[in-house]
């Protein structure tokens, strides 16, 4: 049974950083393509970045373009967005999501605020 499982959320002011995790199981994370959404209050889910699955490929939004760096440690089935320079449009609840089959797991909250 596939399972993912984000952490790393949290309250930060603006200009600050966060790194979230997203740790996964119950599939073979290491041919699979993932990526992170996000849904700010009163939003639908948008496009944050993704990830082949080797880790060379990577495409990311306009928004957080420069700012954020999605990364993979397949040996570990973990996920990762290096989150930099965030600002309060950044706030919403984060979502790891495995392509294949379009779950995500439960999210991580990112608050920015001064």
């Amino acid at each position: 049974q596939e399972r993912l499982v984000e952490s790393g959320g949290g309250f930060v002011q603006p200009g600050g950083s966060l790194r979230l995790s997203c740790a996964a199981s119950g599939f073979d994370f290491s041919v699979n393509s993932m990526t992170w959404l996000r849904q700010a209050p009163g939003k639908g889910l948008e496009y944050v970045s993704s990830i082949n699955m080797g880790g060379e490929m990577t495409r990311y939004a306009d928004s957080v373009k420069g700012r954020f760096t999605i990364s993979r440690d397949n040996a570990k089935n973990m996920l990762y967005l290096q989150m930099n320079s965030l600002k309060p449009e950044d706030t919403a609840v984060y979502f790891c999501r495995r392509d294949a089959t379009d779950y995500r797991g439960q999210g991580t909250q990112v608050t920015v605020s001064s």
